[in-house]
């Protein structure tokens, strides 16, 4: 397919060089091979950031974890931002302009910006359930498949994982080398069992869609992740629209805590707690130790079969 002059694209400002965001659903940009926004500059990583087509053909950008950020119009990315014709993009020391002249479908991208939008007003004690999905075997696969078979195994899960956590009424996420982090906020605690389904039904979801990726790219073998789950207390909002606390790491210690277990998804007790009784039933009791926690922690672990079963 030929470049239109309407087609959106990325313009680097220095050079005025072109980069066409017209054929797929995701483009990857930093410095590695088989990145669409391939990039030579040191300050810039090797998946840097990732822009994203969205319903309506809105698009949008998130940084990846990268070490020096990326910004629109001078403000920090940290979960996925819509983005409209002539915004200043930068990352690293690379300054480019988006060109989008037609635009998006002005319902689908209203949509996009309100639908579970977080508040830059920080809060304290907030009841949260955190999700954090990761995939497993990340660094053998990246060494063994080319960079842009990489590029595109990322942004395609990053796209997939992120619609379906924004799906099931997740306030934010934030994406990290090879992982997420979803963030549900409840409303009261009343609400926390309805939460608490949309968040396990994400992570089921989430499984599903990992393992069909090999089907559209040619991988050596499916995708699969692990998945940490607790709720509690947490710091939410803020400029960098983020979750803080200890509730936060022990999710993170959680997603770790499956290899111990072999199952795919281990929650905290608060999590299991405000679960059905019909899933409750479904999960196994386990003592394990978290990194960076005193004596051992319960946790409770479901394989993603039964989690399915459950749903």
């Amino acid at each position: 397919m030929s470049e239109s002059s309407t087609d959106p694209c990325l313009i680097l400002t220095h050079s005025g060089r072109r980069f066409p965001l017209h054929n797929g659903q995701s483009w990857a940009i930093g410095r590695g091979d088989g990145c669409a926004v391939m990039l030579d500059s040191r300050s810039v990583s090797r998946l840097h950031a990732l822009v994203q087509l969205r319903e309506g053909g809105a698009i949008s950008l998130v940084d990846l974890g990268s070490r020096n950020g990326s910004f629109v119009n001078h403000r920090r990315v940290s979960i996925p931002v819509l983005l409209n014709d002539h915004d200043s993009l930068v990352f690293g020391d690379q300054e480019f302009v988006f060109r989008n002249p037609q635009g998006a479908d002005p319902e689908a991208a209203l949509l996009e910006t309100t639908r579970n939008a977080p508040t830059t007003a920080l809060h304290t004690s907030t009841l949260t359930t955190i999700v954090v999905v990761d995939i497993r075997d990340y660094t053998p696969l990246a060494r063994t498949v080319p960079e842009g078979l990489l590029s595109q195994t990322i942004g395609t899960w990053f796209l997939r994982v992120g619609q379906i956590a924004q799906q099931q009424g997740s306030w934010a996420q934030k994406y990290i080398g090879d992982a997420m982090m979803a963030v549900w906020v409840h409303g009261s605690e009343t609400a926390l069992g309805s939460d608490l389904a949309c968040a396990m039904r994400a992570v089921s979801e989430i499984a599903d869609a990992t393992g069909a990726i090999h089907l559209a790219l040619p991988l050596p073998a499916p995708l699969r992740i692990g998945a940490g789950v607790n709720t509690g207390p947490a710091i939410v909002g803020g400029v960098e629209y983020t979750a803080l606390g200890d509730t936060v790491n022990a999710a993170f210690r959680l997603e770790e805590a499956t290899k111990q277990l072999g199952m795919g998804v281990a929650v905290g007790e608060r999590t299991y707690c405000g679960l059905s009784a019909a899933m409750q039933r479904r999960f196994v009791r386990r003592s394990v130790e978290l990194k960076g926690y005193e004596g051992e922690s319960t946790a409770w672990g479901i394989s993603f079969e039964d989690l399915r079963g459950a749903l």
